[in-house]
């Protein structure tokens, strides 16, 4: 038995005054949780609480609290589609199921009535979401997707509203439940459902609510505090980037600035020994077999001895030796405990003279050859531990003074680098044009929307519909923006945990194509096929970056091919350690110049603000990260302008 109309219908119907509101999942979530906490406070006593999910799925993350709430009374009642095994039970609180085409399946409701308290809220998923989701029912619901949903209906306190849902949700129960109908019944005459009332007028609350709401309202701070506290990890997430570029670019454009290298060390040992804090920052020219060097540039805070000038031993220098045997970086922490420091007379006499208690040193190398040094000293602070992404800037840094030594050695080579300059250029350029476009666009988007709907407040339900859409829609874009940028720098500095597992490459490329139909897209997408070897061996790579790889190259495909044209998916054994697999397309082809400098960051064959598809450039610099991770090699084939591209990569096989 099934019952295909709506209570939210019912309800608006029984009391028109009522005005239904949108709502987004994790709106509801949060309400949800805190009507919940507000029982679990025990500040009721045994209400009756009716709650009915769309799906099992959706109940089972919530049984255990359910399993909570029946402790406070015995009148609960949880509806569900089921899925698995969820049935009519009784076991600690009343399970009804209904069947996949009942209107409640596109429904959401929690109700608490008690004999001082009443809140309800009662929603159905609005149409739009649904045939969003309706064509792809096996898409996992964790996805982004899901958070995205929206619903319409109403969240009151009215006590009368409350009465009125309940009434309407415990009759559909005794429809489905008819053993139920005694204990239905003490529910009824104990909080005077079905009562005749006024119906021309507003069902004001006749019971003051005389409880401490603080469960309420404390679950709905918790909820905003986290959602400001993720929105924050995300802005400072973009400024220490941007922070980071601006000192690489500084940098940058001193060499490009000056031919002079000391003129471009020096403003680099500015530059880091200020964004590092450091009490004093060198750089000096040292070679693996050297046995002497001469300070030559300085940073220094105010108070601190200056060294400019200065011979330092090198040969009997234990952490300078460390450095070119391991040919890596060494940061002490505390110069009074590191055993390298107490064990050498000379480097204890020099912390102790120059009051260096944290100690980083970084080699400079080019090709596997040490060119120098960038040392930084914390003096008279507490030990300075230095972080992960600390050391990476240093890192980086010291590659930005390796092409300053380099440029002082390579006059004879002028022409090449000034070809690695103008890159240089172009990817800050490309950095700056795409981060305030693809920033600025959706921000203002964002800004105009909600700006309407506060100032607008008569504005028809359609065109705020419309409004919540495209703000909605921009907040994802630059959410995308900012998992591209922040994805490329973990996989450039090293800090992805790879793990490798045996995959049948067809799920991989079913996963990927899930992706391209779950995402919303107001152009239909080309035709899409795929061809793949059967008996083709299994592939050792991490699935999750393997899905990431497909998707990226599919999504590429979509952008520069028209929807009438075909992108074709193949997969092959590739010799005797390798599948070779192959994302076609007959869209808008690549020059035979370009083929290379394609996988190259933030690259844009129509330029950074001219071109006619949206995206940062990122994607194929990423999937050529992530195929040199496993081992394998990425390139693209393309015979020129509008003659369709393929794009070719290797997976290891198992």
């Amino acid at each position: 038995m099934s019952i295909a109309t709506s209570v939210l219908s019912d309800l608006l119907q029984s009391l028109p005054y009522l005005r239904p509101q949108l709502y987004f999942k994790a709106s509801l979530t949060a309400l949800s949780h805190a009507m919940e906490d507000q029982v679990l406070a025990a500040t009721l006593f045994e209400p009756l609480i009716i709650a009915s999910f769309q799906r099992e799925r959706f109940y089972r993350q919530e049984a255990h609290r359910y399993q909570r709430l029946a402790e406070r009374s015995n009148q609960i009642y949880v509806l569900s589609a089921p899925e698995t095994d969820f049935t009519n039970s009784s076991e600690y609180y009343e399970k009804v199921a209904f069947e996949h085409d009942d209107g409640l399946t596109q429904e959401w409701h929690l109700v608490v009535i008690a004999e001082n308290y009443a809140t309800c809220l009662v929603c159905r998923e609005n149409l739009g979401s649904i045939a969003k989701n309706k064509p792809f029912p096996d898409v996992n619901p964790g996805l982004d997707i899901d958070t995205a949903r929206r619903f319409e209906g109403i969240w009151t306190s009215e006590r009368g509203v409350s009465l009125k849902a309940a009434q309407l949700l415990l009759d559909r129960i005794e429809i489905y439940r008819p053993d139920l109908v005694g204990k239905i019944g003490d529910a009824r005459r104990r909080f005077g459902l079905g009562e005749p009332r006024n119906s021309g007028a507003k069902l004001n609350s006749e019971y003051a609510c005389d409880i401490d709401t603080d469960p309420f309202v404390q679950r709905l701070v918790t909820y905003l505090q986290a959602s400001q506290y993720k929105l924050h990890k995300a802005y400072r997430s973009i400024a220490a980037q941007a922070r980071k570029e601006r000192l690489i670019n500084s940098i940058s454009t001193a060499i490009r600035r000056s031919l002079d290298p000391h003129e471009v060390l020096q403003v680099a040992a500015e530059e880091l020994g200020q964004h590092m804090g450091a009490g004093r920052c060198l750089i000096y020219r040292a070679q693996a077999t050297q046995a002497k060097a001469i300070i030559e540039h300085e940073f220094l805070m105010p108070g601190i001895v200056s060294v400019f000038g200065q011979t330092w031993e090198l040969e009997n220098n234990p952490l300078f030796r460390q450095i070119v045997t391991q040919e890596e970086g060494i940061c002490v922490a505390n110069t009074l405990l590191d055993p390298l420091i107490k064990n050498s007379v000379a480097l204890s006499a020099i912390a102790k003279k120059l009051a260096i208690r944290s100690w980083v040193m970084e080699p400079v190398l080019y090709q596997g050859r040490l060119l120098g040094i960038v040392e930084l000293h914390y003096c008279n602070l507490p030990p300075h531990e230095c972080q992960p992404g600390e050391l990476d800037l240093v890192k980086a840094i010291a590659t930005q003074v390796g092409a300053a030594f380099i440029q002082a050695e390579a006059y004879a080579n002028l022409e090449e680098l000034n070809k690695q300059l103008e890159a240089l250029d172009r990817t800050r350029s490309n950095l700056i044009a795409i981060t305030g476009h693809e920033l600025r666009t959706p921000l203002s988007t964002i800004q105009v929307c909600l700006e309407s709907l506060a100032s607008e407040p008569d504005m028809p339900q359609e065109l705020q519909q419309v409004m919540l859409e495209t703000a909605l829609s921009d907040s994802e874009r630059m959410r995308k923006l900012v998992q591209d940028f922040l994805t490329l720098s973990n996989l450039e500095s090293g800090r992805v945990e790879w793990h490798p597992e045996s995959l049948a490459l067809e799920e991989c490329v079913e996963l990927s194509l899930s992706r391209l139909r779950t995402r919303p897209t107001m152009e239909k997408p080309p035709q899409i096929k795929t061809q793949i070897d059967q008996n083709l061996p299994l592939v050792k790579a991490d699935g999750d970056w393997l899905v990431e790889v497909l998707a990226k190259l599919i999504d590429n495909a979509c952008k520069f091919t028209p929807p009438q044209g075909e992108i074709n998916i193949q997969a092959h054994r590739n010799g005797k350690q390798m599948v070779e697999v192959t994302v076609a397309d007959t869209g808008r082809g690549i020059e035979p110049n370009r083929l290379e400098i394609v996988f190259d960051r933030f690259y844009q064959e129509e330029g950074a603000l001219r071109r006619t598809t949206s995206g940062t450039g990122l994607g194929l610099a990423i999937c050529r990260q992530i195929v040199n991770g496993w081992g394998g090699e990425i390139w693209a084939e393309s015979t020129g302008k509008d003659q369709g591209s393929q794009f070719h990569f290797t997976i290891p096989i198992v």
